[in-house]
C-alpha cells in the first residue's frame, strides 16, 4: 500500500509540473510590435533604422538607403 500512495503523489506532482510548462506565454505579439520598419525593396520587417541601413548595404547594395525621416513619421 505504501507504494500506491507514493505513486499517487508522484502522479499529482507530475501533473502540476506539466501544467506549469503547458501554460507558456507567447511573445509573437511583442515581437511583431517591435518590428516596425519595413525594407522598401523586399518588405522584410526590421527593428530599427540602423539595422535597415545594414540590411540595405548587404542585400541591396545598388539601392539608396532612404532617409531616417521617412520612417519616423510612420512609427
Amino acid at each position: 500500500m505504501a507504494r500506491g500512495q507514493q505513486r499517487e503523489q508522484a502522479r499529482a506532482k507530475a501533473q502540476k509540473e506539466a501544467a506549469k510548462r503547458a501554460g507558456g506565454v507567447s511573445q509573437l505579439g511583442a515581437r511583431a510590435a517591435g518590428l516596425q520598419i519595413k525594407c522598401p525593396k523586399c518588405f522584410i520587417a526590421i527593428a530599427n533604422y540602423n539595422l535597415l541601413k545594414q540590411h540595405m548595404e548587404a542585400k541591396h547594395p545598388k539601392e539608396t538607403v532612404p532617409p531616417e525621416s521617412d520612417f519616423q513619421a510612420k512609427a
